[in-house]
């Protein structure tokens, strides 16, 4: 059984596929970041590199029975300001995982993408795979709200069951987080999430009590932004450094919105270090720390330290934090594409949907 990976980041299909117990012969895998590359040769080491996505010849191919295709969401992503959908430079290589679908004709198929695109985009793609997208929130396998579509022939794909499975279930201790503010507490105490300002996710950081809403590979538009600002006590805010920050001369609307915005759910992190912020609490005050790449590996259910390898460029330095998040950001929801492929059964003489 052959797999052609397509966009495949640091192979997340490949830890799908073992998850759902499918065995493979030979993965073809097409990713042009040195980064994410770098993780999967060192996880995979057998996996064929197959370089840039439009520059694939299917002659130089085997029968391919699968397609894995997680192609790029960042001119379909409602984060990107001024989107310009399928029409933008990385997410029109969806029409090169097309064309390599339709000269190629494998058994299965599986697209993923964001659920916040345009109708108009949604429809573009379900016309040409002639299939309906099936709408999964990461949030029932792991504790992060990753709202995606996922186009396959698969047959009869369910939602999966809720693991009721929070940020506060995920964290590590606090005593093995070295990138944080001071924090005295061991065990995190029950906090909500605040906003401050004028409300957008760019003002709100949010707290163990609820989900992470999806992680994403870069913080340029608004709705990507987050974790700047934390509601804390006695009148008072804390900025991004943490120090305290007095508003009793801030306007009336800033001070209700402070009173009034709580919500048990988190708003949006990205995968840019400065950014992954997670409100904690120290004695009687709310403090804020990153997320570790851990917590995050965690949040695409991702094997513990999957993204810490040895530097693609210099050998003697591990992958950098600012590369891990990156490649969580662009990745898959390990569990989810699991669950997908757990819908088809491959034998050693033929392959067939339940």
């Amino acid at each position: 059984m052959n797999v052609l990976s397509l966009f495949d980041g640091m192979s997340g299909a490949q830890l799908a596929l073992n998850k759902a117990g499918i065995k493979h012969n030979n993965y073809y895998a097409s990713e042009i970041d040195k980064f994410a590359m770098a993780v999967t040769q060192f996880r995979f080491p057998e996996t064929i590199q197959l370089g840039d996505v439009s520059k694939i010849n299917i002659s130089d191919l085997p029968e391919i029975d699968l397609i894995i295709a997680g192609f790029p969401c960042t001119d379909l992503s409602i984060a990107k300001k001024d989107r310009k959908g399928l029409q933008g430079e990385r997410s029109g290589l969806f029409r090169e995982a097309v064309r390599l679908l339709k000269q190629i004709k494998p058994k299965w198929f599986l697209f993923e993408n964001v659920a916040s695109m345009s109708k108009k985009d949604r429809a573009i793609i379900t016309d040409i795979l002639d299939v309906e997208p099936t709408f999964i929130n990461s949030a029932l396998v792991s504790a992060q709200s990753r709202k995606r579509l996922y186009w396959t022939n698969i047959q009869d794909v369910e939602q999966p069951k809720d693991k009721c499975i929070l940020l506060k279930d995920i964290l590590e201790p606090l005593a093995d987080v070295d990138d944080r503010m001071v924090v005295k507490q061991q065990v995190l105490k029950p906090v909500r999430t605040g906003a401050v300002g004028k409300g957008f996710q760019s003002d709100r950081v949010y707290s163990g009590e609820g989900k992470s809403v999806s992680l994403s590979a870069n913080g340029g538009g608004m709705g990507a932004r987050t974790g700047l600002y934390a509601v804390a006590q006695r009148g008072r805010y804390l900025n991004e450094r943490g120090n305290g920050v007095d508003i009793k001369g801030a306007g009336a609307d800033t001070k209700q919105r402070m009173e009034t915005s709580f919500s048990e759910k988190s708003n949006a992190i990205t995968s840019a270090q400065k950014d992954s912020m997670l409100l904690d609490v120290n004695d009687d005050e709310y403090v804020i720390r990153k997320l570790t790449p851990i917590e995050c590996e965690r949040l695409q259910t991702v094997p513990d330290n999957y993204t810490l390898v040895p530097h693609p460029v210099y050998k003697d330095k591990m992958m950098s934090n600012t590369q891990r998040y990156k490649m969580l950001g662009n990745g898959f929801t390990i569990d989810v594409i699991a669950h997908i492929l757990k819908g088809v059964v491959f034998s050693e003489k033929e392959i067939t949907a339940v």
